[in-house]
């Protein structure tokens, strides 16, 4: 898999600025067939960085009501990327 297909976007909410801040760790979502492995590859050759260690989670979809109609969204996966010590992402430090 293209290391471009595997990151979809950085995750910039409230908990994950307080993650990168305090212990270092950046979130992605991720594409839900990829492997912690598929991860570490490509945020090591897209970023050029070392890393460390690579969580994986995947949240439901939500139930999603207009009128009568009832469906649900679609799940997604996330990624928490711990890096060695003393590198950093170019992404998050603008």
């Amino acid at each position: 898999m293209n290391p471009f297909q595997i990151l979809s976007k950085p995750v910039l909410s409230e908990k994950s600025t307080l993650v990168r801040e305090s212990l270092k760790q950046y979130t992605f979502k991720v594409d839900l067939r990829s492997t912690k492995n598929d991860v570490r590859k490509a945020i090591e050759s897209v970023y050029g960085v070392k890393v460390a260690k690579v969580q994986t989670l995947i949240t439901r979809g939500k139930v999603v009501r207009k009128g009568q109609h009832v469906s649900l969204t679609s799940k997604t996966k996330k990624a928490v990327i711990t890096l060695v010590e003393g590198a950093k992402l170019p992404l998050f430090e603008e």
